[in-house]
């Protein structure tokens, strides 16, 4: 039987990769209409408002929070200096939570980075052979 919280991560690991290619809930919904199809709710990706609010507040963290950035490299994951303020401003009592939202969303940024600077060399690599 599939507990409470793999439910969250499920519901926000499918928002968060429909989020990096930028298909939301909204633009789903655009389409369908546009194609003049009825929405099927099991196809329409979570809305970021569909996620507990404590889960929207650790996203809003991640956004605060610097990017570790170096050209040869690329994104390398946020810098958390100012976690502990941000922590005090948002009034987050469950920091658990907090940590696995950070560490699930600076994952998949790193992730989406990589592939890009990979894509980025690989396309200048081929440029020079030709």
């Amino acid at each position: 039987m599939e507990t409470e919280k793999e439910r969250l991560w499920e519901r926000f690991e499918t928002w968060q990769k429909n989020n990096t290619v930028g298909m939301t809930k909204d633009r789903y919904l655009e389409m369908e209409e546009q194609l003049g199809r009825k929405p099927d709710p099991s196809k329409c990706p979570p809305g970021v408002e569909d996620l507990p609010l404590s889960v929207i507040e650790g996203i809003e963290v991640f956004n605060l929070l610097g990017d570790r950035v170096y050209p040869e490299i690329g994104y390398i994951g946020k810098d958390y200096t100012n976690l502990p303020i941000l922590i005090d401003l948002y009034n987050i009592e469950d920091k658990e939570l907090l940590i696995e939202v950070l560490s699930r969303l600076d994952a998949e940024a790193i992730k989406v980075s990589q592939e890009r600077l990979k894509r980025q060399y690989d396309k200048m690599k081929s440029k020079s052979r030709g």
